[in-house]
């Protein structure tokens, strides 16, 4: 199994910032930030394998791991309601997005089936662990059954939603990793510490994830929450080209892409200071140049 392993020093790259490639480099429509109905139309699912195929080369390129993440986040009841996508139809596009995805499986390539926050990934998380397992359930139970390699929550926003996913992905008996967001201070945007937030999600499952991210963020802003030195059990950072707060962003009408090149060494340089650091990519704003940046300013 091709999951990332943080008992070896080699570094996987992982890219979650597509949509913002598509809607503003590509001119592509996404209702509602969704990717998920790409795969319904030979063009849409030609666009994603060539993603694919280019995040693999790249990967390889530089002897670096690759993950490829189903274009799932927005795959789960309330988030596939917005934009008029039948809650009966869920469980058949999650199985398929797994399945494209496994079209690339290889020893270097780990297939991660994406989730996403219930709610606004900017905004707090749910506040009850029950309701969050629950409501997740079945979007991981799908990932599961279809084969996926491991489940990877993105833009999570509280410590509660986290326990949740899982509490829901060990009783599936899917690997999973959790990614929280972060605000400009280094906090989630209920206002608790990364580092509180890690410790309590492991503490309320018995350290059941294989480790934890941050996403959606930038550089910059995960400062705050290293003040106090390496948080253990943080192996991954998958960061924002833009230096914008979350309120800047939503209501920004142009793509910040900042600077490709900056971004890798800043990215390169975290890795550096924390040698734990197994994954790193791009999210908001970024696109594959940011990804080559990366891999080349931390390559070995």
């Amino acid at each position: 199994m091709a999951v990332p392993n943080i008992a070896d020093n080699r570094l996987w790259l992982a890219w979650t910032g597509m949509e913002t490639d598509l809607i503003f480099n590509k001119s592509w429509d996404l209702p509602g930030f969704a990717a998920f109905p790409m795969l319904r139309s030979d063009e849409g699912r030609q666009r994603l394998r060539d993603y694919y195929l280019d995040l693999i080369a790249i990967g390889r390129a530089f002897g670096a791991g690759i993950m490829i993440d189903t274009p799932t986040w927005m795959a789960s009841p309330d988030r596939a309601a917005a934009i008029n996508w039948p809650t009966e139809d869920l469980d058949r596009i999650n199985a398929e997005a797994v399945a494209f995805a496994m079209e690339h499986a290889a020893d270097d390539v780990c297939i991660s089936a994406q989730l996403g926050p219930r709610g606004d990934g900017y905004e707090k998380g749910m506040a009850s662990v029950q309701a969050a397992r629950d409501y997740h359930a079945r979007q991981i139970d799908t990932a599961a059954k279809s084969g996926a390699e491991l489940l990877t929550a993105y833009t999570i926003g509280s410590t509660e939603e986290a326990q949740g996913i899982i509490l829901a992905a060990g009783a599936a008996g899917i690997p999973v990793v959790v990614s929280f967001v972060v605000e400009t201070d280094g906090c989630l945007a209920d206002g608790m510490p990364l580092r509180e937030a890690i410790e309590r999600a492991d503490q309320a499952t018995s350290g059941a994830a294989r480790f934890f991210m941050v996403n959606c963020a930038h550089p910059e802003h995960i400062a705050p929450a290293l003040a106090q030195g390496a948080i253990p059990r943080l192996h991954g950072f998958v960061a924002n080209a833009s230096r914008h707060s979350h309120a800047e962003l939503d209501g920004a009408e142009e793509l910040d892409d900042g600077d490709p090149e900056e971004l890798g060494h800043q990215l390169a340089a975290l890795r550096r200071e924390l040698p734990a650091i197994r994954v790193l990519g791009g999210c908001c704003g970024t696109d594959l140049r940011h990804i080559a940046s990366i891999a080349s300013a931390s390559r070995p």
